[in-house]
């Protein structure tokens, strides 16, 4: 049997008798083995996000040491220096008057709390041409789920190489690292020198030349193992759990577990990709209305394959275009009735190519299905046609319209069970919306309704008598034939008001109108409208 090694905690040693019990021990190989090596991670670091973004708005500041300062606990800190203003010996959280006394000449710009959010933000969605699952890392940080998006770049190495370099072109200083778990990433990012690739299942040794603070624990854990000597996670990692435990607190432990795999981490991306979204990466810019209808074409045709396998059909669909100057375009479709037809909703798309602003060109399409709708396959009959509202010719007809003069332009109506003019009907919501109540129109409706009944000016002999001349919009018309009244009462349980008394009035032009008196007659103050139009 072994000899035990000496640990630099008072009164423990570690055992390497593989003989001993497993479960009081933590093995961290074997953490590794059992993590799911599926997942890959990435995670970026802005040591100068502020900076950065402030010298891209003000390229002279590149030459000079300038700071963000805020006030904390009634004195003004540093938030936030430059590598100038580092390299003299400006550090973060130190007071502003300390700095000024080192760099006499120094910037000063205030910062705000949510200002590093918004930045973080933008760049997050700025970097969903990379994955569909991107998350914001507080406070300088961004992490992505790049599982099965880097064999798109080839390899591993490709993939940071192409994030890397665009972000220095944009201007931002940027440290990338991938890992099977959020915690190595983390780690490997911020502490360590060169290597940025942690092979799968790797991640226990990536770890071990790391300090302590590459685990995010908290500065008083991080003062407790510098005083007992534990600089390095090697030294302590195959610690047992119970010592480390008793000594550290349980956020050790599971700041390992998540460094391993063992224990799961929380990602939340910033945008929850639909169900339904195909992708599609360029290999070349693309800048022409032509390669557009192919790459439009191309989604379709893999989104309704997914849909008819599933009986399903879009109602809403969104295309968005990534362009490599940071941009996002986009349009929307609508249909009135669910469908995967591709040739269909490529006339849709087709329809606002010529608004889509390339740029210096695309290099990552989307399209999602944000509404769906199960399709309903009727069977055929043989000796007959569909002429109703089902028809497909006149539902494509329809989606085509809409997508010229707009969704709201259409509208269907259909009949609701109430006796005031203007509840008596409703806009349906979709076109295949059915309604259990008929056309019911015994007294001869006027087909043409306004909105708003309308003020008119009237001539009437006695009380419940037609009019014998109006006035609408400047015009005299004066009545040749008459029919009415019929009194129409308000639902009392809904609304407080007068009655109207309608009358269908002809004039000398041969044109009908509907008229009606709000409430009852009087020489002094009698209301009349107009409230529709006749055929």
């Amino acid at each position: 049997m072994h000899s035990p090694i000496v640990s630099p905690l008072p009164g423990m040693a570690f055992p390497f008798n593989t003989s001993t019990k497993k479960k009081k021990f933590h093995n961290p190989l074997e953490s590794c083995r059992q993590v799911n090596m599926g997942k890959r991670f990435v995670s970026i670091w802005f040591p100068c996000l502020l900076t950065d973004w402030l010298c891209i708005r003000r390229p002279p500041l590149k030459d000079c040491a300038f700071v963000f300062t805020a006030p904390i606990h009634g004195r003004i800190i540093i938030t936030a220096c430059n590598l100038l203003a580092t390299n003299q010996g400006i550090q973060i959280g130190m007071p502003l008057a300390d700095a000024r006394a080192l760099v006499h000449k120094i910037e000063v710009f205030d910062d705000k709390p949510d200002r590093s959010l918004k930045l973080l933000k933008g760049l997050a969605e700025w970097c969903i041409r990379y994955t569909p699952f991107v998350a914001i890392d507080l406070p300088d940080g961004i992490l992505l789920d790049a599982t099965g998006c880097t064999h798109l770049w080839d390899s591993e190495e490709n993939y940071l190489n192409q994030i890397s370099n665009r972000l220095r072109d944009l201007g931002y200083t940027a440290k990338l690292a991938i890992a099977d778990t959020i915690g190595t990433s983390w780690a490997v990012a911020r502490f360590a020198n060169q290597e940025n690739i942690v092979p799968p299942r790797k991640q226990y040794y990536a770890l071990l030349p790391l300090p302590p603070l590459a685990l995010r624990l908290e500065q008083n854990v991080i003062e407790r193992l510098n005083k007992l000597g534990l600089q390095k996670i090697e030294r302590f990692i195959q610690m047992p759990r119970s010592v480390l435990r008793r000594r550290f607190g349980e956020n050790l432990l599971n700041r390992i577990g998540q460094a391993m795999g063992d224990e799961p981490e929380v990602f939340k991306p910033i945008i929850v990709v639909p169900e339904y979204e195909e992708r599609l990466p360029c290999l070349e810019p693309i800048r022409t209305a032509t390669a557009i209808e192919i790459a439009i074409k191309k989604l379709l045709e893999q989104l309704c394959i997914r849909l008819k396998n599933e009986g399903m059909g879009l109602r809403k669909a969104e295309l968005k275009g990534f362009r490599i100057d940071g941009k996002v375009i986009h349009t929307a479709i609508g249909t009135n009735l669910s469908s995967n037809d591709p040739v269909h909703l490529f006339k849709l798309f087709a329809l606002n190519i010529d608004k889509l602003a390339p740029g210096l060109g695309i290099e990552l399409f989307t399209l999602s299905a944000n509404n769906i709708e199960p399709v309903i396959q009727e069977q055929e009959k043989l000796w007959l046609s569909k002429s109703d509202l089902q028809n497909p010719s006149l539902v494509a007809l329809l989606d085509r319209v809409a997508g010229k003069v707009g969704q709201a332009a259409i509208r269907r109506f259909l009949p609701q069970a109430q006796y005031w003019p203007e509840r008596a009907i409703k806009k349906a919501d979709a076109l295949s919306e059915i309604s259990n109540l008929p056309w019911h129109n015994p007294l001869g409706r006027p087909i043409h309704l306004l909105h708003q009944p309308e003020n008119i000016q009237v001539s009437a002999p006695i009380p419940d008598y037609p009019p014998l001349v109006f006035i609408y919009k400047g015009k005299r018309h004066i009545i040749k034939k008459a029919d009415g009244p019929e009194r129409l009462e308000r639902s009392w349980w809904l609304e407080e008001g007068e009655h109207r008394d309608y009358y269908i009035v002809e004039d000398d032009q041969g044109c009908r109108y509907w008229l009606f008196r709000a409430g009852h007659y009087s020489a002094e103050n009698s209301r009349w409208f107009i409230h529709g139009f006749f055929a």
